[in-house]
């Protein structure tokens, strides 16, 4: 197996930093999260493969790997690749090459190590000092061992087809591609099946029978995301016409009318509240349902746990209604009928991979989609602090400066009108903030771990939940006059990172798939 000759990556974090500190910088700053307990399954959650295929198992020198893919890095960097790279799904690392004057620093990287590693000694010296320290030596052509300087998955993958090959990746590699490499890697190595075809639902249906304890976990969470989407719509049409339902004017005791003259922009700040609110759940609808049928449906682990983490997060503001005084019966119905769903949706591990990897476009394409890519975790999280700040003062002050001044009065005066209407406001403002986090949740992490070439579904995904949760925001506050800068600042912000970022990606998201080859 030759070595593939050394090709320099000059990305911006290199043309800032320059090539060996970038390195060294990327691996200190992901030897420094996957330290940490928490950090290190998040990134296992998100950048690493935690169930390889056996075919990729093997030794490396005599020591036994679960995937035989690593990095080799020189000794100077040797300490952070031990820290920083099992999370990431790496098999082995290998410090190379090794002189007399290094056996100081590899002897202190390897204590504690949770990964094989393996050294490319300079002398007999130099590996007889060794020996007791680490896992095995690399040497001549057995296995045989690729290095690679160049961010291809494709190659990096049937290089791995070649039984007992060893592929070992540079650091420029993760400064260019990204800590994501050794996942993308494995998963272009998995072997896969067809995934099913979504004409097929219903032969399948008629398979499996009427018992909904045997459909698949996929058409759960498609039914919630589904869901989400008709209740989302559903709020919207309620606050476009009565705005108030029975309920609403019985826990008040106040009509519209009666709203309306205790003051005159009450009824529509009432209406901006659950426009966004709904915009907000139509957006969480759009997410389930891309995740279920381009993500869970074809068994990518990590689209259940983006599902499940942003569930997990959402309907436990159902709750809120603690702290507001306030039980909405419609609110409270979808999220009863909705969470049996989604529990039913998680309740399974995905099944067989069958998710069929692009080839490798060209690079300018990669990197625009790699600026892209960050934007829009940019973008979720900054919604994720907005909904939790939003959830704060929902649930203490209810109002924020611009909001009195929009409504030209203070809270004191509202409560003196009337003692329930400030619980009631605070009611909208809270479950709106929850759902938002709900939200940002999907977003950050869709963003963050499904970024793959020609997953077109991971685009309209994002693009559908923009429009949804951005565009009647804007044109809700527009229409009632409400257009302070200061408060509608995070909306722009987060409409102008998200368009980049998804005008950026559109050539790599969307890149036509392989078609799949015929019997």
């Amino acid at each position: 197996m030759p070595d593939w000759t050394y090709h320099p990556l000059r990305g911006p974090a290199a043309a800032l930093l320059g090539q060996r500190r970038s390195q060294r910088t990327a691996l200190r700053l992901l030897a420094s999260i996957g330290s940490r307990p928490a950090g290190a399954r998040l990134i296992a959650r998100g950048f690493g493969h935690r169930h390889p295929p056996k075919t990729l198992a093997g030794e490396v020198s005599g020591a036994p790997v679960s995937v035989r893919l690593g990095i080799s890095v020189p000794p100077s960097l040797a300490r952070e690749a031990i820290r920083a790279m099992p999370p990431l799904g790496a098999g082995v690392v290998e410090v190379s090459p090794v002189s007399a004057a290094d056996v100081d620093t590899v002897r202190a990287a390897a204590a504690g190590r949770s990964i094989p590693m393996v050294v490319h000694a300079r002398d007999p010296e130099t590996e007889a000092a060794l020996a007791p320290h680490v896992d095995g030596f690399t040497t001549g052509d057995d296995p045989p061992i690729l290095r690679v300087s160049d961010p291809s998955v494709t190659a990096a993958a049937a290089a791995l087809d070649e039984p007992g090959a060893v592929v070992l990746a540079r650091p420029e590699v993760l400064v260019a591609a990204g800590p994501g490499w050794f996942a993308r890697v494995t998963e272009a190595a998995t072997p896969t099946a067809p995934a099913p075809a979504l004409r097929d639902v219903g032969p399948v249906l008629r398979e499996v029978g009427r018992d909904p304890r045997r459909w698949p976990a996929w058409w759960w969470a498609l039914i919630v995301g589904l869901g989400m989407t008709g209740a989302g719509l559903g709020a919207a049409a309620i606050t476009l016409g009565p705005v108030l339902l029975w309920y609403d004017r019985d826990y008040l005791g106040m009509t519209l009318d009666e709203l309306h003259a205790a003051n005159h922009h009450l009824v529509h700040f009432l209406q901006h509240d659950r426009i966004t609110m709904a915009g907000t759940m139509v957006a969480i609808g759009a997410l389930y349902t891309g995740l279920a049928l381009g993500g869970i449906r074809r068994g990518w682990p990590w689209a259940r746990e983006v599902y499940l983490l942003s569930g997990a997060i959402g309907f436990p503001t159902l709750f809120y209604f603690l702290a507001t005084g306030f039980v909405e019966p419609l609110h409270t119905a979808t999220a009863l009928v909705l969470f049996p769903m989604f529990v039913a949706g998680v309740r399974r591990t995905p099944h067989a991979p069958r998710w069929r990897p692009a080839p490798e476009g060209p690079e300018p394409e990669r990197r625009r989609a790699l600026v892209g890519q960050l934007l829009l975790i940019v973008t979720g999280a900054g919604l994720f602090v907005g909904g939790a700040v939003i959830s704060v003062v929902g649930l203490t002050g209810v109002f924020v400066p611009a909001d009195l001044v929009f409504l030209g009065t203070s809270t004191q005066t509202l409560e003196a009108v009337n003692p329930r209407l400030v619980p009631f406001v605070a009611h909208d403002r809270a479950g709106f903030g929850g759902a938002l986090m709900a939200a940002a949740v999907a977003i950050t992490l869709l963003s963050a771990w499904g970024w793959r070439r020609g997953e077109t579904w991971v685009f309209w995904s994002l693009a559908a939940a923009a429009a949804a949760g951005f565009l009647p925001a804007v044109v809700v506050h527009g229409a009632i006059h409400y257009t302070d800068f200061l408060h509608l600042a995070p909306v722009y912000f987060g409409i102008a990172t998200t368009g980049t970022g998804l005008l950026l990606a559109r050539p790599y998201l969307c890149a036509k798939a392989p078609t799949p080859p015929r019997n």
